[in-house]
């Protein structure tokens, strides 16, 4: 009799046990009854449910993060970009989140992923891509989530953040540009090249007249020291003849000895008695 009490008490407490269960931290967990959800946002610790009549599912908590492949979006100019965005998200009612996706998480991030492509998508067909790319992409952004929120919050899930990472052009359409790009860019160089030789040839043929100039003035100046100093060596001269005449004929005459023997191995065929060697001869010439 005691055998069978405590093997009733046994499986008693055995299945009183197996209706607890345990929320961990950031997991979300709602209790079901029949399919319904009779209980939701627990917090984490330990927990009751009816055995055999009531299940328990738990969901992530946390941000989750929706990063897809980059998308083609359509400009109000016509011309075709791609965008690479990200959002994160989490689960803000869970019944609510239950209620609407049977609690599977991806159909729900299908419906959130479907959801923001088109609300990126009515966006960017009314603006201009240079707008898309501005300062003004951070309120564009805010705006989005706004909308996203009031969107998905049959779903039962909040959007915390969106931002778009890259926008670029489409292959087929960035090499053109690309290209074209870089033959403006080569003209502009070219031009600039221009220009620089054009400045660099006046440069040089600015130098090369006042070089020519400098030299002129300079040859100009030479040549009337020069004058200047002959005039006063004719002055010289003249006032040194006045005073002794005969002096400074045989002075002249050593200046022209000097002269005709600064070689050292000159000759000269004159007549002896010529005036050039006067003063080589016995006695002055009177």
């Amino acid at each position: 009799m005691k055998f069978a009490i405590s093997i009733i008490v046994f499986i008693v407490l055995a299945i009183a046990a197996s209706g607890m269960f345990v929320v961990n931290e950031g997991e979300r967990a709602v209790v079901l009854q029949f399919g319904k959800v009779v209980s939701a946002d627990f917090a984490p610790g330990l927990h009751y449910r009816y055995p055999f009549i009531q299940d328990v599912k738990k969901y992530e908590g946390r941000i989750v993060t929706l990063d897809k492949e980059p998308q083609r979006y359509l400009t109000s100019e016509k011309k075709d970009v791609l965008v690479d965005f990200f959002v994160k998200w989490r689960i803000a009612d869970v019944a609510r989140f239950y209620t609407s996706t049977g609690g599977d998480e991806i159909l729900a991030e299908t419906r959130l992923e479907s959801t923001v492509r088109n609300a990126l998508g009515k966006e960017i067909i009314t603006r201009k891509v240079r707008d898309v790319v501005s300062d003004q992409r951070a309120g564009v952004m805010k705006a989005m989530r706004d909308q996203l929120n009031a969107a998905v919050d049959e779903l039962g899930i909040q959007v915390i953040d969106m931002r778009v990472m890259s926008i670029d052009l489409p292959t087929e359409v960035s090499q053109p540009v690309f290209d074209r790009m870089s033959a403006e860019r080569k003209s502009v160089a070219n031009r600039l090249r221009s220009e620089g030789t054009e400045a660099s040839l006046g440069i040089r043929a600015q130098a090369d007249q006042t070089q020519k100039i400098t030299i002129a003035e300079a040859d100009r100046d030479a040549s009337l020291i020069r004058g200047e100093g002959d005039a006063e060596a004719a002055k010289i001269y003249a006032r040194a003849y006045q005073k002794d005449p005969e002096f400074y004929a045989f002075y002249r005459s050593l200046e022209a000895y000097r002269s005709s023997f600064a070689n050292g191995d000159s000759v000269l065929v004159l007549d002896p008695k010529s005036e050039f060697f006067q003063y080589f001869s016995e006695g002055a010439k009177k």
